[in-house]
């Protein structure tokens, strides 16, 4: 099984500022935008909800690959090569209110907590791209407190109404690294 390509590229010509420098060995923008989460147990979902959501209201420049990752693991090492910034999008457990957003900047020492199965996987992915130094320096993570994790395609009240906000989180998080971020018509 393999990720779930969503990528964006295709949906606006006009890319990032390829001369800006955003590390050693690295003269262009190479942004992914993550979404995991096993969208059958309610608000583990939410990640791969928000990429979705995502891709229906914005343009994003060719800088930007948006991949449902699903519960993959290691299966994700090859998307993570090569990045200047890799945006993590996940139902996170921090013990605040269901429905919170919080931002992570350092996700290795978060995800070594193991929350869940497909963190678990993340956690080693971010280990093997380590030991290869293939992590980019720049990875966030947005995460939205879930309230159920019991089976269920539906997100809880508090997740689904904090949803378009975690999406604009993303989305100002872009645009903070200059890429070129636009509403589509509707």
């Amino acid at each position: 099984m393999s990720p779930h390509r969503n990528s964006s590229k295709k949906n606006c010509p006009e890319s990032a500022n390829k001369n800006s420098a955003t590390g050693p060995g690295q003269s262009f923008f190479n942004v992914l935008v993550l979404g995991l989460g096993n969208i059958l147990l309610s608000d583990e979902g939410a990640g791969v909800k928000a990429v979705e959501e995502l891709q229906r209201r914005y343009d994003c420049s060719d800088a930007v690959e948006i991949i449902d990752g699903g519960t993959m693991g290691l299966e994700l090492l090859p998307y993570f090569e090569e990045r200047s910034h890799i945006l993590i999008v996940d139902a996170v457990k921090t013990g605040k209110k269901p429905g919170s957003i919080v931002r992570i900047d350092d996700p290795p020492a978060y995800f070594s907590s193991k929350t869940s199965p497909h963190q678990i996987g993340l956690a080693d992915v971010m280990g093997v791209a380590v030991i290869t130094n293939k992590l980019p320096r720049n990875i966030t993570l947005f995460g939205i407190e879930p309230k159920q994790l019991s089976t269920g395609l539906s997100l809880s009240t508090e997740v689904e109404q904090n949803l378009s906000r975690l999406v604009d989180m993303v989305v100002a998080e872009l645009k903070t690294i200059g890429i070129h971020v636009r509403v589509k018509n509707k």
